[in-house]
This record gives structure tokens, C-alpha cells and sequence, in this order.
């Protein structure tokens, strides 16, 4: 789709949507997602040119059907896959590729540390995928030096960052925010520091004795994003990693950080999206989104989560479910999905569906209570389906079609039941929507209640 579209802006020293947005210009890919979101493309502009909105589309991911995340626009999900050296390997990953895009995943990131040549797990991950990838450049850094990370180096980082902009990688997650003062800070916590590139980072500070290579080299990532339109995730290397930990110093210090990050890529023209917590409870989460739209200036969220418990392994896809929507509700652009195996071992394809299908759910929820124009309208559409016993057009509008078949056929299976006036719940005596109350009947009993002058009190 979009080989045409970035040939005429190859070769120049910016290629972002937020240096054209700000040119006053309406790129293909930003009147591509002004149809896709049913809004003016004006708007679309206008917000990415704020720093509002953005639209991750490296000029390289040239099968990228572009998609927008920011506040103006729909909830969005995003799905973490990728290998590692004790299980998976590339045909497993493609494979949950492909699930995470059929249940409606708007962007997967790969977050492949191992299994096999990681060069070509995201170049495969990249050319099969019609969302945009994102990716945690620090991973491969590490690999590269075997694992030693104390032999890091700052153009290790750069070098690997580079190739995964020249590969075709939307979005990376960059851990510029966690800075060497914020490390005392974490003492009085129950878990620590629970981001991988973060204990990473913080592992090479505490060797080394000196200042985040990734933050004291911003502008040169600034540069390698500006040349092939990647835009920032900047990493919460200090998120919470249990409800205990939630909203503390260390937290809000990076927070603070992000937020300066935030801004110093804007005055480059490149795109950032800003991630959040984590564990989270309840009372919380309102707070957080607020916090950081105040610190980042209205940059988009995007939180994997939250967890609202942490008592429920196996079912972290319920508990940051929970969270997750209301994160959404309170302004959240997009939510990284939780699967069921988090805290316990890497997903596989199964796990993927039961972690995107809850956070579809969330996203939508969130996009209902914020009273997005047509949010509605499935939820309508399904419920008229259900009350006329229109069980095929009722599969059809689930977010998982083949499971709200499947278990309706586990007790009912035969072709005569989906015409049927009941499920096996009720049975055929009982359903109370078998009650069908026409126009005519209802004005009959209107005027006789008016008559018996029986009213509701």
C-alpha cells in the first residue's frame, strides 16, 4: 500500500508525520486514518501535529496499513509477542502474529530475546504484519555482547537501534527516562525494579557509575527516528511492580523525566507515545493518567494494564483487564494487552487470544464511557440480534466469533437449535425474551392504565 506513498519522501533529513503535520501537510497515511477513524482529516493533522496523536509508520514497513493512537481517536490494543531462549521459535511467532491481527490487535511488539536469530525473526515478524511493530532495541544490545552487559556501549545501543529502524520497526521502546539519582529511590520497594531494559540500564549505572547512555545520547536516537519515522515509546523502566509499589517517588521522578524527553523530540518533529504502569489499584489510576498527561503534555499513554490485585496468577488478564479499562475511560490512547501467563511463563497462541479478546473488551468499554461517536453500535446491533434468537448474526458480531459458537454448541450443536426461540440455560419454557410486547399491545395497556389511573411511583 504504501511503497508509492514514501517514495517521494525518501532521502530527506525528516520524514516523520509530525514534521509534515506541522508543515501544514496531510500525508497519505494521515488521510488514510481520518477514514479509518470516521474523523476530518483536519483533525487527524492538527493532532499530530500537537503531539496529541500519532501514527506510527517507519517509511520501510511499506505493507502497513497506518493506524493512529492518541486521545481524539478509538482505544487501541496492543499485543506482545516474541521468542526466548528457552521456548518458541520464529514459526511460532508468525503464527501468533497472525492471531493477534485476527482478534483485532492495532500493533504487536516483538520482544524476542532469543530462540533463534533475532535479525530474522523481526524481519519475518515486520514483512508478514499489516499493524505496526514495535520493538525494545536494548534486548538485541545485550545479545550482541552475549549477554555481558558491563561491555555495553553506547554505540551498541545506537548500532542496534539503527538496524531495527532500517528493518522497518515503527515504534521502539527507548528507557532514556530512568536516570542514575532515581536508583535510591526504589529501596523502600516490595518488587524493585521489574522493567527488563530497566534492570538492564540500571545494572550498567550502577557498574559504571555514570548517567543512562540511552539519555545522554537522545539526540543521536533523535536523528536515526527522524530519518526513517519511528517514533518514540519511551520506556517506564520504574513502573510499579506490584499495587505496593504503585505512585511512589521513583515512579513519578522517571514520570517527570519522560515528560522533558517528550518535549525535546518534539522540537525535532518526532513523533512519542509515553508508557505507563504496571500495577495500579483502583483509587489510583485516575490519578496516573492525569499525572502524566500533566508531565508529558498530553502525549499519548500507553499502559500495559494496569493490574489492579496481585493475587490472581493465571488470571492477570482479568485483573489488568479491570484496570485497563478504566485507564481507557480516563484517557488512556492505548493499552497493552496482559495474558494469562504473565509472572509465569511466555504465552503461547491460546494465551494470546484470552489476553488480546480481554483487552478488546477493555479498549471497548473505554471507548463506550467516553461516548465515542458509533461506539455503540455493535453493542446495539448484538443485542437486537440476541433478542430476536438470531444466533448466526449474534456469533458474527462477537469479538470472538468461533468461542461464542463453540460454547453454545457444546449443549445445543444441531443446525435446528440456532433458529431456536432459547439456549440450553433457560430451555424452551423459560427464556423471558420469548415475551414479545408489540406497539399495539402496549398502547392498549397505556390507555388502561391511564383509565385505572395506575401510575409508577
Amino acid at each position: 500500500m504504501r511503497t508509492e506513498w514514501v517514495a517521494k519522501r525518501r532521502g530527506q533529513d525528516n520524514v516523520s508525520q509530525m514534521y509534515y503535520a506541522r508543515q501544514g501537510l496531510v500525508t497519505e497515511e494521515m488521510n488514510y486514518v481520518a477514514q479509518r477513524e470516521n474523523l476530518p482529516v483536519e483533525v487527524v493533522r492538527d493532532e499530530v501535529a500537537r503531539g496529541r496523536m500519532i501514527i506510527p509508520a517507519n517509511i520501510n514497513h511499506t505493507n502497513l496499513e497506518p493506524m493512529c493512537i492518541g486521545i481524539a481517536s478509538k482505544c487501541k490494543v496492543n499485543a506482545n509477542i516474541g521468542a526466548s531462549p528457552n521456548s518458541s521459535n520464529i514459526n511460532e511467532e508468525i503464527e501468533k502474529l497472525n492471531l493477534a491481527v485476527k482478534y483485532g490487535a492495532d500493533t504487536v511488539m516483538d520482544l524476542s530475546t532469543g530462540g533463534g536469530n533475532l535479525d530474522e525473526i523481526r524481519t519475518a515478524i515486520i514483512q508478514a504484519s499489516p499493524v505496526p511493530i514495535g520493538t525494545v532495541p536494548i534486548y538485541q544490545a545485550l545479545e550482541s555482547v552475549h549477554g555481558n552487559m558491563e561491555s555495553l556501549t553506547p554505540d551498541d545501543f545506537l548500532h542496534i537501534i539503527e538496524k531495527h529502524a532500517q528493518q522497518g520497526v515503527d515504534y521502539m521502546t527507548i528507557h532514556a527516562g530512568i536516570l542514575i539519582e532515581h536508583l535510591p529511590l526504589v529501596k523502600n520497594r516490595i518488587t524493585g525494579i521489574v522493567s527488563r531494559g530497566g534492570g538492564i540500564l540500571a545494572r550498567w549505572m550502577l557498574h559504571h557509575h555514570k548517567q543512562n547512555p540511552l539519555y545522554t545520547h537522545y539526540n543521536d536516537i533523535i536523528e536515526i527516528f527522524k530519518r526513517y519515522d519511528v517514533s518514540f515509546s519511551l520506556g517506564d523502566s520504574l513502573r510499579p511492580g506490584c499495587t505496593h509499589d504503585a505512585s511512589d517517588d521513583a515512579q513519578l521522578a522517571e514520570l517527570k523525566t519522560l515528560g522533558k524527553l517528550t518535549r525535546k523530540a518534539w522540537e525535532h518533529d518526532v513523533q512519542v507515545m509515553v508508557e505507563g504502569p504496571g500495577h495500579v489499584p483502583m483509587d489510583q489510576i485516575e490519578f496516573n493518567v492525569k499525572k502524566q498527561m500533566e508531565e508529558c503534555s498530553e502525549a499519548p499513554f500507553y499502559v500495559l494494564g494496569p493490574l489492579v490485585t496481585d493475587i490472581a496468577p493465571g488470571y492477570d488478564h482479568i485483573t489488568s483487564a479491570i484496570g485497563a479499562a478504566m485507564a481507557g475511560w480516563y484517557g488512556t490512547a492505548m493499552l497493552c494487552y496482559v495474558t494469562p501467563k504473565e509472572h509465569l511463563g511466555l504465552p503461547n497462541a491460546e494465551d494470546v487470544r484470552n489476553g488480546l479478546i480481554a483487552y478488546k473488551i477493555a479498549a471497548h468499554a473505554a471507548d463506550i464511557a467516553r461516548h465515542r461517536p458509533g461506539a455503540r453500535d455493535r453493542d446495539d446491533e448484538l443485542s437486537t440480534a440476541r433478542y430476536n434468537f438470531d444466533w448466526n448474526r449474534q456469533f458474527e458480531l462477537s469479538l470472538d466469533p468461533e468461542r461464542a459458537k463453540e460454547y453454545h454448541d457444546e449443549t445445543l450443536p444441531a443446525d435446528i437449535y440456532k433458529t431456536a426461540e432459547f439456549c440450553s440455560m433457560c430451555g424452551p419454557k423459560f427464556c423471558p425474551m420469548q415475551t414479545k410486547v408489540d406497539a399495539e399491545a402496549l398502547t392498549e395497556l397505556e390507555k388502561f392504565l391511564a383509565k385505572e389511573q395506575v401510575g409508577v411511583s
